[in-house]
């Protein structure tokens, strides 16, 4: 569906339409990225995390080789069209994308025997039904999908909404530049403390499962109040250091593009939220509450959607900008630490 309507997307929905051939590049990742999906959470929860992170890192070190070369070798091809650059780029992901699925799947071909043998030797084994089992699957699957399809929503509220709404008092050509700056620079260094705390988040799932089926709370609330620290420890300084240090921050790493320090500023108060929230989640997940995550989300999705609805609607409502953000990741993050307080008691 991408593939083919990445027309209609573009021109329509995002009103970008250079972004046909970022989305077109960019198709291809969506399947491999479901099925590595589901590979690293299996390897998760047998708490085999070093082939989630190995696969992680083949990826990363694909995506940012490849992008410099085909961004490279397009420029050349294109006389350095944006256009065709930017899908380069995206095609990189791609590709990246697939080499990490590769490394998934050799490493269960090679376990598959290892693996067999050990479920065969496990004394609580039982033979099921395959209705039980995906009925099982779909039960604990549905609210975690449900959780990123709203995480998902969010991104694309930003980009359905950000640029319409700019579009009503700055020229068009400003307002995609605004929104590149808050999509790329903005949200690139935003995210970098967060790839740094899903290693807590991810290790906490089978962690306390394992710890809820022997019943050991005390286990639960010693690796719950470790990894909630440790994400402290990790979001508060990131919070501080690019709220006051935005312009240096953005002249260090972008000298000839360095716009953006009020935007980064006010995207960074989120920061420390988005973290606790990530690691909440993900503890409470691992206790059995997997509708609380999505119902958190779906509080953030309707705050956010309202706000932007009603900030584009009103042009005098711009301050407005600088809040909601803030307001959104906090009132999802209270959520899920108000129910994680009320069973950790």
């Amino acid at each position: 569906m991408l593939f083919f309507g990445a027309h209609v997307i573009s021109v329509n929905w995002l009103q970008i339409p250079d972004a046909e051939m970022t989305l077109v590049a960019l198709s291809p990742a969506i399947f491999f990225v479901a099925i590595a999906s589901v590979m690293r959470g299996y390897f998760n929860g047998r708490q085999q995390i070093k082939a989630t992170a190995r696969s992680q890192t083949i990826e990363q070190v694909f995506k940012t080789a490849l992008t410099i070369i085909l961004v490279e070798i397009v420029a050349i091809v294109s006389n350095v069209s944006t256009e065709w650059m930017a899908a380069g780029a995206t095609l990189a992901t791609t590709l990246a994308t697939m080499s990490g699925f590769g490394y998934l799947y050799l490493f269960y071909k090679v376990r598959r025997k290892e693996v067999a043998r050990e479920i065969k030797a496990t004394v609580n084994y039982k033979y099921e039904r395959i209705r039980n089992i995906i009925k099982k699957v779909l039960l604990v699957s549905l609210p975690i999908a449900l959780t990123a399809i709203l995480s998902s929503l969010n991104k694309n509220i930003d980009s359905f909404t950000v640029v319409r709404s700019l579009k009503e008092f700055l020229p068009e050509d400003v307002a995609v530049s605004q929104y590149g700056i808050l999509g790329g620079k903005v949200d690139t260094l935003t995210s970098l403390p967060l790839s740094i705390n899903v290693a807590f988040s991810t290790a906490l799932v089978p962690a306390i499962s394992a710890a809820k089926a022997r019943r050991d709370r005390k286990t639960i609330k010693q690796k719950t109040s470790f990894s909630l620290l440790i994400s402290m420890l990790i979001g508060l300084p990131c919070t501080i250091g690019m709220c006051l240090f935005a312009g240096p921050i953005l002249n260090l790493l972008y000298p000839n593009a360095s716009d953006g320090t009020v935007i980064l500023q006010i995207s960074s108060l989120t920061i420390l939220f988005t973290i606790l929230d990530q690691t909440i989640n993900g503890a409470l997940q691992g206790y059995g509450l997997l509708r609380v995550p999505a119902i958190s989300l779906g509080l953030r999705s309707n705050c956010e959607t309202n706000s932007k609805f009603s900030i584009s609607s009103n042009s005098r409502n711009r301050s407005k900008w600088s809040s909601m953000g803030v307001c959104c990741m906090s009132r999802c993050c209270v959520y899920n630490i108000n129910n994680l307080f009320e069973k950790s008691i």
